[in-house]
């Protein structure tokens, strides 16, 4: 199994990375859908968010309002960092159980805190995905309907895109069009060493040659 660490800040684009990857025939491992189910109603994580921050946090059906959550935790890095800690945990295990199940050749791991959890560590490539600020910022606004500033608080409570970028095996720029950033991932993943080369069968001299065992070729 090849690894790919994918990440990136928000709104650079990072999940449409991840779709085309699918597309090529990887299997992606999302860590923000695991986020939303670990902390879904009646689960562990939603239990301690509950007493953490209080049932006002709760929509009317019980499940986490994540809007108001994400306004309390994004103007509060401490309370971002206790949100961190009990949501976290739940996160890497289920990764974990994922990445131990999966049979596909390349698996790739989306996740924006890839290098904060140690995941990263673990990736034979760590591909980053960036974009202008200005793009970000156009982008939460339009997409996720947030005002300007609640775009700018989720921008500015994650460390620079310079730090991931310095850490990165493949940049993808998802600063232009979808089909260029299309043609960015497809050059990187034909670098992908997929199968080993075939070492070269070692010459016999004649007479003495004998069927090789096949019993440890693992």
């Amino acid at each position: 199994m090849y690894l790919i660490g994918l990440t990136g800040n928000i709104a650079t684009g990072k999940s449409a990375v991840g779709r085309m990857l699918t597309e090529l025939g990887a299997r992606v491992i999302d860590a923000d859908a695991i986020a939303h189910l670990v902390t879904a109603k009646g689960q562990p994580a939603w239990l301690s968010i509950g007493a953490e921050f209080g049932e006002g946090i709760l929509r009317p059906d019980g499940e986490v309002d994540r809007p108001k959550l994400g306004a309390l935790v994004f103007a509060d890095p401490a309370a971002l960092r206790r949100l961190e800690a009990i949501v976290h945990p739940a996160v890497l295990e289920r990764i974990a159980e994922l990445l131990a199940q999966a049979t596909e050749p390349v698996v790739v791991l989306d996740a924006i805190k890839l290098m904060e959890s140690g995941f990263a560590d673990l990736c034979d490539a760590v591909w980053v995905v960036t974009c202008s600020p200005e793009q970000q910022l156009a982008r939460l606004m339009h997409t996720r309907q947030m005002s300007e500033a609640e775009a700018r608080l989720r921008i500015e409570a994650q460390p620079p895109q310079a730090e991931k970028i310095a850490r990165a095996d493949v940049v993808i720029d998802n600063s232009g069009r979808l089909a260029q950033t299309r043609r960015q991932v497809a050059q990187a993943w034909a670098r992908i060493p997929l199968n080993p080369p075939t070492p070269a069968p070692r010459p016999q001299s004649a007479g003495t040659a004998r069927p090789r065992s096949t019993a440890c070729t693992g």
